[in-house]
């Protein structure tokens, strides 16, 4: 906070910034305008019972750009016929509100990728330290100094860093192209120029962030310095080095502000990095949602809650599920909780918090983080992309699943019990699943389905989104060759 909390500074009545809404703009393609458009999805600033602000957009005279005033509770009355639910942008597909002319979605990707696309700071949230509420103000050209003075310390920082590291300590490694199903379709992202991981954060975001990374690694070295035993500084290092990526998953420019909650929505609503036109720079040293207090407290809450599992002590491995590193008949039993097909590209999406773990702890886990991403060659995922298309996918899919669940039937005690849980809406992908686990050895003998999403999370607002997961129960019994009808008929009614 001593060396960057400059770039966050607080009220003249000691209020605090909570974040900056931003909104990314494009110019608009009508010949006889040019003005800039703001993409923002909606207006919304607070949208609850008893309080409900919104920013106006209107237009003075011949101007080039939108001008805006905060109405609503507490300031200015929202105008009549006035929705803030109706934002300038959807789908991609961007409306002129100077000239009323609309730009299609392919101009709106093409002028991203152009490098014609900008953004604009609009608003700042604030919170007075002992009042409840937050209050909003337009931005001002004094805010803008402060961030382009962020940006050039950036500059300088990267440049201190990359000598000291031997990396770019802004991550450079690419991010998943944008198209077709699996771990395209999740990344809308690529499709508007964010080609680089370090692309989804703008300057101020980027200093911060790199600047946790530095402080991180040099608390691992005043530990030691201190005495600390080795493995217990790697340990809390660790844990630290989290803070940094939880803080990451609300301090980028796909971070969403939420208007029902007045807070900054942590970016993995759901299982994609899709594209945000307008979002929220948050100030980290806040004590609000989002900062860098409430990461740890959310880090710290989870390990409190693992370390009540149990009394006895327990060993974490990493392997591949197949090739256990466990002799034969060890386990009582076995749960998992196996890719469902083609649903999410795990290891595309984790490579969010790889590259920011690497820049942090990866000194001390070189084994962990000696590849550029995460290892995604043996990912028992179906990636469409890769060569042979979906028909090799599949089979990929289906003999990997095989092995691993050929490997959970070695290591079962002959009475132990495997559960596997699987959820998917196609019949391919159950078929799929199906045929692994017949060419395995083990037998199914129970299957329930239990409810086990949040009907409120986003991704059940969004689409036909499955609620519940099967659990499917298997044995280590001996299949028999032939099955009589009378006999099948009767285990049945049992």
């Amino acid at each position: 906070k001593r060396e960057i909390g400059r770039f966050y500074p607080k009220e003249e009545d000691g209020s605090v910034p909570v974040g900056y809404i931003w909104a990314r703009t494009i110019p608009c393609q009508n010949p006889v305008c040019g003005a800039e458009i703001p993409l923002m999805r909606q207006f919304w600033l607070a949208k609850k019972d008893k309080k409900k602000v919104a920013l106006f957009p209107y237009v003075v005279g011949q101007a080039s750009c939108l001008s805006f005033k905060i109405v609503g509770t507490g300031y200015e009355e929202m105008p009549n016929g006035f929705d803030p639910e109706n934002g300038t942008v959807a789908r991609a597909v961007a409306d002129c509100q100077v000239c009323g002319s609309v730009v299609d979605a392919k101009t709106t990707k093409s002028l991203f990728q152009q490098g014609k696309a900008g953004q604009r700071m609009i608003a700042v949230v604030l919170h007075k330290p002992g009042q409840s509420g937050k209050r909003y103000r337009l931005a001002t050209e004094k805010d803008m100094e402060i961030f382009r003075e962020a940006e050039k310390y950036l500059a300088e920082k990267r440049e201190k860093l990359m000598q000291e590291w031997g990396m770019d300590p802004v991550p450079d490694e690419v991010t998943p192209e944008g198209k077709g199903r699996g771990a395209e379709r999740a990344f809308s992202v690529r499709n508007y120029a964010m080609n680089t991981w370090g692309d989804l954060f703008n300057s101020r975001q980027k200093l911060a962030l790199i600047t946790f990374c530095e402080k991180v690694r040099q608390s691992h070295e005043k530990m030691i310095e201190e005495g600390m035993e080795e493995e217990y500084a790697k340990a809390v290092v660790s844990y630290l080095g989290l803070g940094v990526d939880r803080l990451a998953t609300f301090g980028c420019v796909i971070t969403r502000w939420e208007p029902m909650r007045e807070t900054p929505a942590n970016v993995f609503g759901r299982q994609a990095l899709p594209m945000m036109w307008d979002y929220v720079d948050i100030n980290p040293f806040s004590g609000m949602t989002g900062g860098w207090g409430l990461a740890l407290d959310w880090i710290k809450n989870c390990i409190i809650q693992f370390s009540l599992t149990s009394n006895a002590p327990t060993t974490i491995t990493q392997s591949s599920a197949t090739n256990l590193p466990y002799p034969d008949n060890y386990f009582d039993a076995v749960f998992t909780d196996p890719p469902y097909y083609d649903n999410v590209p795990y290891s595309h999406l984790s490579d969010f918090f790889y590259v920011w773990l690497k820049r942090t702890v990866g000194n001390l886990y070189p084994e962990l983080f000696s590849t550029p991403l995460t290892p995604k060659t043996n990912e028992i995922v179906v990636y469409a992309n890769k060569p042979g298309g979906k028909e090799e996918a599949n089979k990929f899919f289906e003999s990997m699943l095989k092995k691993s669940f050929q490997e959970f039937h070695r290591v079962l005690k002959p009475d132990g019990i495997a559960t596997i849980v699987y959820a998917h809406k196609s019949t391919e992908g159950w078929e799929t699943l199906i045929n692994s686990l017949l060419d395995s050895g083990l037998i199914m003998t129970g299957a329930w389905p239990l409810n086990t999403e949040m009907a409120s999370r986003l991704r059940a607002n969004e689409s036909a989104a499955l609620a519940s997961s099967i659990y499917i129960v298997a044995r280590k019994m001996k299949r028999q060759p032939t099955g009589f009808y009378s006999e099948v008929k009767e285990e049945l009614k049992k």
